[in-house]
């Protein structure tokens, strides 16, 4: 009997982690902590959970969301970098979701297993289907792996055939295990009930997006061009420039009048992304406009110090204070890109900013990774995971991977 021990659970990048944007001279240091443990014939995977005072739960729930996103960025991070330590940890993280996490009998991906790998919640939410997808695409992108490309492929035809609205247009948000309607379709118990969300798009676009670059099918091209059309021509909100967060299966707009900057930034990079990848000159044209018009309006959500706030609520005037990890990373990304694609030094200003910010206020140096936030008067969130069904190696370690891309 074997007991394997195996180190990963996050995908740290830290304050040794350090770049010149102008020069584009750019390094970096991807660290590995303390991950998996299996014991005897039962191989255990991730631990679901670190706390924010560094406390691992090895009784957590495994969430699809850590999961599938411990597989992109290992997968991802050997591509860029080559570093077979990282091919060791997606090759992991690949099998253990084929394994556990695929449901045999019906397709499509559990939400979340127990401690010992046993479905927990078997719900098929297709924002967490998207990220195995883009996990999957992007191990086959970095290996040519014929198995992870095939899953990703069957992942992509069981939204196709389950989640596209045939009648209105674009995606619904979940359903039960067996594909049946079901009452709750929220993503998290922050969100609103309701069919259509932006955020389950974006995770759609995106994965289809890294999908076609190792897949380049008719039926995967007409769906990114579909997608592409429903940010530009239903969640954007012509008044506003942001993109709307909720829907009814009509796209009437719901939930109030609310604007998601860290969102809008995300998105305006990702749209751009899936319009080069295309590389439809006529989508191009389209889509560049409203490119920089969605991260000029996300802007409304910087602040002095090069920070940007979550969100805010404009019927209630409650606003996210908060300064989240997720938000920072995605505005290096979204503000790097339009300086690249489009000129414009005051956005290169403003990833620089909000870089400086992330050093001096996100990085753990004693630990590893980054904080899970910064509250309004400047405090540690020592209350939310550092590691966990949220908390994952996705955003910091991609904001990391697109600057070194970008700068060679």
């Amino acid at each position: 009997m074997l007991i394997t021990i195996l180190f990963v659970i996050g995908f740290i990048i830290n304050a040794s982690l350090c770049y010149k944007f102008r020069n584009r001279d750019v390094s970096m240091l991807l660290l590995l902590i303390a991950v998996i443990c299996a014991v005897g014939l039962i191989v255990c995977g991730f631990y679901g959970r670190i706390d924010g005072h560094e406390h691992l739960h090895a009784d957590a729930e495994k969430g699809a969301i850590l999961n599938a996103r411990i597989l992109w960025a290992f997968s991802a991070a050997y591509r860029v970098l080559g570093d077979k330590t990282y091919l060791e940890a997606a090759s992991r993280a690949k099998h253990y979701i084929i394994d556990y996490f695929i449901d045999p009998e019906y397709g499509g991906v559990y939400w979340s297993l127990d401690c010992n790998g046993k479905p927990l919640d078997t719900k098929k939410q297709f924002y967490a289907i998207g990220f195995a997808i883009y996990g999957m695409s992007e191990y086959a992108r970095a290996t040519g792996d014929a198995e992870a490309l095939k899953v990703a492929i069957d992942l992509y035809r069981c939204i196709e055939e389950h989640a596209l609205d045939h009648e209105y247009n674009g995606y619904i948000e979940a359903m039960t295990r067996d594909w049946q309607p079901i009452a709750d379709m929220r993503l998290s118990e922050l969100d609103a009930n309701y069919p259509k969300s932006q955020n389950t798009h974006l995770h759609i676009i995106e994965p289809y997006t890294n999908l076609y670059r190792v897949w380049k099918s008719d039926e995967l091209k007409a769906s990114l061009h579909n997608l592409i059309d429903i940010f530009t021509d239903r969640i954007l909100n012509p008044e506003t420039h942001h993109l709307d967060l909720f829907f009814d299966m009509d796209w009437k707009r719901g939930a109030g009048a609310l604007e998601s900057y860290g969102h809008d930034i995300e998105c305006s990079w990702l749209i751009h992304e899936a319009a080069l990848v295309l590389g439809d000159a006529e989508v191009l044209k389209k889509v560049e406009p409203i490119v920089e018009m969605v991260a000029k309006a996300s802007e409304k959500g910087l602040n002095a110090d090069g920070s940007m706030v979550h969100e805010a609520n404009l019927d209630t005037g409650y606003v996210d204070s908060d300064l989240h990890w997720w938000v920072q990373a995605e505005a290096v990304v979204g503000f790097f890109n339009i300086y690249q694609y489009f000129g414009d030094e005051s956005a290169l200003q403003k990833a620089q900013h909000c870089w400086t910010y992330i050093k001096e206020n996100l990085i753990d140096n004693e630990n590893g990774e980054w904080h899970w936030s910064r509250r309004k008067d400047g405090t540690l969130n020592l209350d939310d995971d550092k590691a966990g069904f949220w908390k994952c190696p996705y955003h910091n370690s991609r904001m990391c991977l697109e600057i070194i891309e970008r700068s060679v």
